[in-house]
């Protein structure tokens, strides 16, 4: 087991052609550039494809007919680029075919600037596209932890034919850490994909790679297969971390690199004598509410630590059913919250009350 100081986009890179990467289609656009960068040199050493498509709507559509064709690909982007491949993700959710998508998260709304952000929770976890879909959304907090879950991804995309996306914000890309590439994850059993698009002439017997549902009767019964599936989904995929628990006086609900940011904050209150925990989601959808049936009845109230205006609050609402106040700390724009302001986020707590 040997570590290597990487960059967090570089090593999204090698973990994905550590997963059997066939084929990359991208489109830049800061702060995932370094992504296609790199693609475009190792997938090549690799004797694999890459293909740097003339838009962000042609780099989808490129992964839909690949996926079709039985191939193991992803895309990235950054937050207005996922934004305009919204379309071909529920294409291909509905054509149930699995896909690896990286967003690294930038400021917005709108172009908004370069800066980290994690203000595309609700475009992850809702969906821009159309229809009832979901895709399964992984955040990680380290680099390590983001080879870790790119290779989980590809797994689960085949195992669900389910586009599955890696949700990191830009300190995630930018930053360097020591990572281990060739740490071992769970294995999921693969079934062949039987279901690809196969040629065969004179159209019998062949494969067809389609969303479209014209017959109302075939749509809903597709519908509800779709919804079965996300709950087997939700039944065995939810990944969360839980820490410092016993006798927690507050509970904060941090995921991504602010968790990190959330930790040092919980030291500091520990030499202050206040017992913090922390819930860190690691799967988005399906989301750990779970999680929140552990908290101790020592629990005077849930903080939710964010860098948006509060989009994962809602899931953390959801989840706390009413049990216990629910308050909320912010930074949006860029600015990354310090620990020093969530030590007296949780100080000042019953002013940060949300409902």
């Amino acid at each position: 087991m040997s570590k290597v100081l990487m960059k967090g986009n570089e090593a999204i890179v090698r973990a994905a052609i550590a997963a059997g990467l066939d084929a990359f289609f991208g489109y830049p656009i800061t702060p995932q550039n370094e992504i296609p960068e790199y693609m475009s040199k190792l997938m090549k050493e690799a004797g694999r494809v890459f293909v740097q498509a003339e838009s962000e709507v042609a780099a989808i559509n490129m992964v839909y007919g690949a996926a079709g064709a039985g191939a193991r690909v992803m895309t990235s982007s950054s937050s207005v680029g996922i934004a305009l491949k919204q379309e071909g993700i529920s294409y291909i959710a509905g054509a149930e075919l699995p896909c690896v998508i990286v967003s690294v998260m930038r400021a917005g709304p709108g172009l908004g600037g370069i800066q980290p952000s994690q203000a595309d929770y609700f475009q992850a976890t809702r969906g821009g596209g159309n229809g009832d879909y979901r895709v399964v959304v992984l955040a990680p907090e380290s680099i390590q932890e983001t080879v870790d879950l790119m290779k989980q991804a590809f797994d689960i995309a085949d195992m669900y034919r389910n586009p599955v996306m890696v949700l990191a914000d830009g300190l995630i890309g930018q930053m360097m850490e020591s990572v281990d590439l060739d740490k071992p994850i769970k294995k999921r059993h693969i079934e062949p994909k039987n279901y690809i698009t196969n040629g065969t002439d004179y159209h019998e017997g062949r494969h067809i790679v389609n969303s479209l549902g014209l017959d109302p009767v075939y749509l809903e019964k597709h519908n509800f297969a779709l919804q079965s599936k996300y709950n087997r989904i939700i039944q065995h995929e939810v990944q969360y971390e839980m820490i410092n628990m016993i006798h927690a006086e507050y509970v904060i609900v941090a995921y991504g690199t602010v968790s990190r940011i959330v930790r040092s904050a919980i030291e500091t209150l520990t030499e202050m004598n206040i017992h913090v925990g922390l819930i860190r989601p690691i799967s988005l959808w399906p989301y750990p509410k779970k999680a929140f049936d552990l908290i101790p009845k020592t629990c005077k109230g849930i903080l939710v630590v964010e860098m948006s205006m509060g989009q994962m609050l809602d899931d953390v609402l959801i989840s706390n059913k009413g049990r216990y106040k629910v308050g909320f700390y912010g930074r949006a724009g860029g600015m990354v919250p310090a620990p020093e302001e969530i030590v007296e986020a949780i100080l000042h707590f019953d002013e940060k009350v949300v409902d």
